[in-house]
């Protein structure tokens, strides 16, 4: 079986964004507007039109099985509105999420969105996770390490004020992906310099904390192949061993995974020659940032397994674990 532990619904229906718009829309003339939840007006049949012509028409062309699926990154927008308003627009993500998962079980799972909002606590998000977990049978969530879209003035990974939350991970046993969102700081590009930075600082963050110490089995996957971290790896073991952290990877790869979302066999083949292969995840974030075609290859830049397959040092054992073993293993909700 082949799971891709990293995608969103990025073919939503119309109604989707017609909603937001209109909470947009009140919110820009008034910051504090909460407003209602309402209604998402999205029949089955328009969810089933979004998903069979793409991720499910892709998913069968490319010889996958199942995708974990979560809401469309760059629309989560914390940045937005307010708590209020971020944890109405939350709740009807997720369970549109959950629609597409009952119309489609065996295609894929859902991972919730969080309701997060700058200079809100991190421990309020913790009720949306408890509803989708347990009510609703998610197996992960994505968390956006800056709300803020570019500016980075939310608090560290590191900061106690996480603790509740990173308590409630580990009761539950779910990881955490982590995913930012849109950029409105025009410093960046939301799928290139903000998403990849961010990775890259979360792992940073991480590094320097006693998060794991505190939290030995909280688990954390860096999408989009860690961002510079596996190219940079012997500079964060010089960093570690400066600093008398120990070894990087006796102080990081308990907790921390990476994806496989980079979209060419030189990347890739990097990745896979520096992080172990227990810490790699099959993904591929499909119709997402990046939707063309590589005239080098001639194939889709981000169709994934192309580039697991062509890789000449994997084992066949080495492969499942990519594919399939080790997203059981972090999502461990999955065997549910």
């Amino acid at each position: 079986m082949i799971i891709d532990c990293h995608g969103h619904y990025t073919t939503t229906p119309e109604g989707v964004g017609a909603w937001r718009e209109t909470q947009k829309a009140a919110v820009a003339k008034d910051p504090s507007f909460v407003g209602e939840k309402g209604v998402m007006q999205v029949s089955d049949d328009e969810i089933r039109e979004s998903i069979e012509s793409n991720q499910l028409r892709l998913q069968r062309e490319r010889g996958t099985d199942l995708t974990i699926f979560s809401p469309r990154a760059s629309w989560m927008a914390h940045h937005i509105g307010n708590e209020h308003t971020s944890r109405f627009w939350t709740e009807h993500q997720n369970e549109l999420i959950r629609r597409v998962c009952d119309l489609y079980p065996k295609n894929f799972a859902p991972v919730a969105q969080l309701p997060q909002s700058p200079g809100t606590d991190p421990s309020k998000s913790i009720s949306e996770m408890v509803r989708c977990v347990e009510e609703m049978g998610f197996i992960g969530v994505n968390l956006n390490p800056d709300t803020t879209g570019g500016f980075w003035t939310d608090n560290r990974l590191d900061d106690k004020s996480w603790y509740p939350f990173y308590e409630k991970m580990v009761e539950l046993d779910v990881p955490a992906m982590i995913h930012v969102s849109a950029a409105c700081n025009d410093c960046f590009s939301s799928t290139g310099s903000h998403y990849l930075g961010a990775d890259t600082t979360a792992f940073d963050q991480l590094m320097y904390s006693s998060v794991f110490k505190d939290f030995p089995t909280l688990k954390f996957i860096i999408p989009h192949g860690g961002g510079a971290v596996p190219y940079h790896w012997g500079r964060f073991r010089g960093l570690a061993q400066d600093k008398n952290l120990g070894d990087l990877k006796d102080i990081m790869l308990n907790n921390v995974y990476f994806d496989t979302c980079v979209y060419h066999q030189k990347g890739i083949d990097l990745l896979l020659d520096i992080i172990p292969v227990d810490n790699i995840l099959f993904a591929s974030e499909m119709i997402g940032a990046v939707r063309g075609i590589d005239p080098e290859s001639g194939h889709y830049f981000d169709d994934t397994r192309k580039y697991i397959d062509a890789n000449t040092s994997l084992s066949d054992d080495d492969r499942y674990k990519i594919f399939e073993g080790n997203a059981r293993k972090v999502f461990s909700r999955l065997e549910a």
